[in-house]
């Protein structure tokens, strides 16, 4: 059974499962689909196209699948999904997609501090720490267990990887390989985020075959050559790979 506040409105099509508190001045519009146990707190909107898992809290004033804030949205269909055990607290702000991509994701088991914005078409993966007031332009992807701090700048189409530590107040229009710190003026590498990695589990053994791929390849003017380099001296490893893959396949090109 959900607990629904008389002050809020529950569109009769929307779809919900059981166990969920709405609070007073919510707002939840047609095709709209919710799990169960999730709660919103005072003063939550979720628009037309959300589509929400389980155990979810929100806080007051956030505002989940709002029409994209893009000039080429022409009213198309499109979705917006949060998956199950995220925080997502005051006053953030989540687009659902466009005809690019038609959806816009947030994983699972994320905190989204007060005031940030996902635009439309982001895919955020699981286990997401983003700090206060961050900005993610259109069709940003972050993979899972990075850590960007407060008041950040991600420009659109730019790929952060996973188990990255980004400095507060950094900007970056380019693409942040996994496993590494990145901050300064203007945004580079500051290595590898050797504390984030112990923390969830990395062995020694790991953590300096990371760094010995980084050292490799931004001691190359060519990050082809560093790539080669990485390939012909080191094992192959799953960390060792995902570093690789995402630099090669990476279409704004990396920081150095």
């Amino acid at each position: 059974m959900n607990t629904i506040s008389p002050l809020a409105f529950v569109h009769p099509e929307a779809q919900m499962g059981d166990n969920n508190v709405i609070g007073p001045f919510c707002y939840i519009d047609r095709n709209t689909v919710m799990g169960h146990n999730n709660t919103l707190m005072n003063s939550v909107t979720i628009h037309y196209g959300a589509r929400i898992g389980s155990n979810n809290e929100f806080f007051p004033g956030a505002s989940i699948s709002t029409k994209p804030q893009d000039l080429k949205f022409q009213g198309e269909d499109s979705l917006c999904e949060i998956g199950d055990n995220n925080s997502i607290r005051e006053n953030v702000t989540i687009s659902r997609g466009t005809a690019s991509k038609g959806v816009t994701r947030v994983g699972n088991n994320c905190l989204l501090m007060e005031n940030m914005h996902v635009a439309h078409d982001c895919v955020l993966g699981n286990h997401l720490i983003i700090g206060n007031s961050t900005k993610f332009a259109g069709e940003v992807v972050v993979d899972d267990y990075a850590i960007i701090s407060a008041t950040c700048l991600i420009h659109q189409f730019c790929r952060i990887g996973g188990y990255v530590m980004f400095q507060g107040g950094s900007r970056t229009s380019q693409d942040i390989p996994p496993y590494i710190m990145a901050g300064k003026e203007p945004i580079r590498y500051a290595g590898v985020n050797i504390i984030g990695l112990r923390r969830r589990g990395f062995s020694n053994e790991q953590i300096e075959q990371i760094h010995e791929t980084y050292r490799i390849l931004y001691s190359k003017g060519v990050m082809a050559e560093g790539i080669a380099e990485v390939r012909r001296v080191l094992p192959s490893t799953p960390e060792i790979e995902y570093i690789l893959n995402f630099v090669e396949n990476s279409k704004r090109g990396i920081i150095r």
